[in-house]
């Protein structure tokens, strides 16, 4: 990795002026050990000062225990209603036991709350975080970055002065949701509505907005913001959204929604409208979830190689705490728009989609 090395113990140790074996009793926890409040202050002290992250691979070559991946959400709810999280967790899990670890699967409500990640990689004997769905507003997962900590983000985020330390599996939400709207202006739609997947905090949420109102203004259109709609992860949320938006006339001829979960719930109120699907309102999605193509009609949608994320940013973090730099910082997966029948577009697949791999 580059930048500052990692703090160690032996550092810890000399700034409190004690032995190393001390400074692990002290920061493990070890029950029924003689210490001394002053000195355990010191310890504490000296560790939140110089950043020092317990290494859990150096734990565990002494107890024979395996290593243990951290999987970061940063909503609980995402986990019970979404599609695409399973995906990504059976990778992660399948690809993680392949290299010998296991994962441990959190969600960080808080993002705000300081020591949120460091309590975490703390008290959990975790030696490396995959963190999704990242936040706007998280100030302490930069800070976790910043002490080298082995982070790899699914999706990209910069925050200034960590180029160099940031590692990501990413795909191109702007660019791809820019297509898929794109993909419907060019079958005459003008009056096109917007349901996010989740509130507008989430980097990625904002991202496939602003590629859903680029879009538009590329084509001459003009953005509306009464046809943009924020889900909360769930299908009945995308529901209620649909809901809202077909309380006034003249109502949207399309839909592009923020994922597949949104879109299915949003499908069910269209059909309860007594409207049909692509003939009145056309609907694209994201994500092409395995239940896109048994939807009604068959869900045209954007694809995001979930498994592929999963298995690329297992080899990169366990590359990281190995302490060898993967080949790559960023690696981009491509993002085919799969056109089914619910866009109106039957049967044609866009042309040009091919996938691939690009790292950088």
């Amino acid at each position: 990795m580059t930048g500052k090395p990692r703090v160690t113990s032996y550092q810890v140790a000399k700034r409190a002026g004690v032995s190393r074996t001390t400074v692990s009793l002290v920061l493990n926890g070890v029950p029924g050990i003689s210490i001394s409040e002053e000195t355990r202050r010191r310890v504490l002290q000296a560790a939140e000062e110089l950043g020092y992250v317990p290494n859990a691979a150096a734990r565990s070559l002494v107890s024979g225990q395996t290593l243990t991946i951290g999987l970061v959400v940063s909503h609980a709810e995402h986990l019970q209603v979404d599609a695409y999280i399973p995906q990504l967790l059976y990778s992660l899990s399948h690809t993680s036991h392949q290299h010998g670890y296991r994962v441990l699967l959190e969600t960080v409500e808080d993002v705000s709350r300081p020591d949120a990640y460091l309590e975490l990689v703390r008290g959990q004997r975790i030696d490396g975080l995959i963190v999704v769905n990242i936040r706007s507003d998280d100030s302490q997962l930069p800070e976790l970055i910043r002490r080298n900590f082995p982070v790899v983000l699914i999706g990209f985020r910069l925050w200034p002065g960590l180029e160099s330390k940031i590692y990501s599996v990413e795909t191109d939400d702007q660019e791809a949701s820019e297509r898929a709207t794109r993909h419907l202006i060019a079958l005459g739609h003008t009056r096109i509505a917007h349901i996010t997947f989740s509130p507008e905090n989430y980097y990625a949420t904002q991202s496939r907005h602003r590629g859903y109102r680029h879009a538009l203004e590329a084509a001459g259109l003009e953005y509306d913001p009464a046809l943009v709609q924020f889900g909360n992860y769930s299908a009945a949320s995308g529901y209620e959204a649909m809901q809202r938006l077909l309380r006034r006339k003249p109502y949207p001829t399309a839909l592009f929604a923020g994922n597949d979960t949104i879109a299915l719930g949003a499908m069910a109120a269209i059909h309860e409208k007594g409207l049909r699907i692509p003939q009145d309102i056309a609907v694209v999605g994201y994500d092409d979830i395995p239940t896109a193509l048994y939807m009604t009609p068959p869900l045209t949608t954007v694809r995001i190689p979930a498994v592929e994320q999963g298995r690329l940013a297992v080899e990169m973090l366990s590359s990281l705490m190995r302490g060898n730099p993967p080949e790559h910082t960023h690696i981009r997966l491509p993002t085919p728009l799969i056109v089914r029948e619910s866009c109106g577009a039957r049967g044609r697949q866009r042309h040009g989609e091919q996938e691939g791999v690009a790292g950088s």
